[in-house]
């Protein structure tokens, strides 16, 4: 790494480094490259998932600017605004939830976690939310700064030029776990649902491994608005810490071929893969994003994608959580 890319300042709040993992037992029965697991899901506890290493980044930004209340938004199972809620109690700062969806009750997953950690929680029908979130957003803003407080507030996903660096800096943990490993794999593979860890991979592997090829699994809108959003985040990040990207470096490649009804909505085939993968390798994905990109992958596998290839690696993102409003579809044959 250069010095135009030292990494800014941030808390120390995720266990990492997470492991890297092989799943023999599935690639086996898949007959493609070997498939390797990054265990981002083992971030924490209560705190797992991706969502963590982008945070590390923002609240260390938002609390240098002396900020007291955090405000952020995502659906009602948003695992991003969950990590929020949890690491804002920890570091005692208010925080304000604008979330999309009916109230649930009795609340479960990650809204029940929202209100255990004592977030103030606003809940809007889809609708209203997609139509005024920026208003909404801003308005709650305003309200805070009238109550005499310093308000950060923290996009869908924390997926901006702060919280990009989280997976520039996994990158570089990635890279180290390659060699420990001895692979090289030809593929880091992860879902796409607010575009920051594709743009942080992204960077960081040009940076760090440049021979492996960045994918993103769509769970929501189309490639280009992926790609385009990865690069957006990536300008952002260098023109707020004055860096410069690396020459070369191109969009990421996306694939959104797998995202069914629409983001939240998944079909049988994703339960079945969740079902697979927990009774195969222990491993638990969530339906709305991990889910539905390692049902993707392994559709990709079987169409010869990734022939030739020796090793990919997935990087899990956590949503545990997210899993357990789906119960009833698990009861569905």
């Amino acid at each position: 790494m250069t010095n135009s890319f030292r990494f800014p300042t941030r808390l120390s709040l995720a266990q990492t480094p997470t492991p890297l993992q092989p799943l023999d037992r599935i690639s086996a029965r898949y007959g493609g490259p070997r498939i390797w697991v990054k265990r981002d899901d083992l971030t924490g506890c209560s705190l797992s998932g991706n969502k963590i290493r982008k945070l590390e980044f923002v609240l260390a930004k938002a609390l240098d600017e002396g900020c007291d209340t955090l405000i952020t938004c995502g659906g009602l199972q948003s695992n991003h605004c969950r990590a929020t809620a949890l690491l804002g109690a920890q570091l005692g700062l208010r925080v304000c939830l604008l979330l999309r969806g009916e109230s649930e009750q009795p609340p479960d997953g990650n809204y029940l976690l929202d209100q255990l950690a004592g977030a103030e929680i606003r809940t809007y029908p889809a609708s209203v939310y997609q139509a005024k979130q920026q208003e909404l957003l801003d308005g709650w803003a305003r309200e805070c700064r009238g109550q005499g407080r310093n308000p950060w507030v923290i996009p869908t996903g924390a997926s901006d030029g702060h919280g990009a660096w989280g997976y520039v800096q996994a990158s570089q943990e990635l890279s180290e776990d390659y060699t420990r490993h001895n692979i090289s794999p030809e593929y880091v593979i992860s879902a796409s649902g607010s575009g920051g860890t594709l743009a942080g991979l992204h960077l960081g592997h040009r940076l760090y491994c440049p021979t492996t090829q960045v994918l993103g699994m769509a769970v929501c809108d189309d490639a280009e608005y992926f790609r385009t959003k990865a690069l957006a985040d990536i300008e952002s990040l260098c023109r707020l810490y004055s860096v410069s990207a690396p020459a070369g470096l191109g969009k990421p490649e996306v694939i959104d071929a797998y995202i069914g009804e629409g983001y939240a909505k998944a079909g049988r085939e994703v339960f079945d893969t969740i079902r697979q993968l927990a009774s195969t390798e222990g491993l638990v994905l969530d339906p709305v994003y991990t889910g539905k990109a390692f049902y993707g992958m392994l559709r990709e596998i079987a169409l010869g994608r990734f022939q030739g290839c020796r090793d990919i690696v997935f990087v899990h993102t956590g949503g545990v959580f997210g899993l357990f409003p789906y119960r009833e579809f698990f009861n569905q044959q």
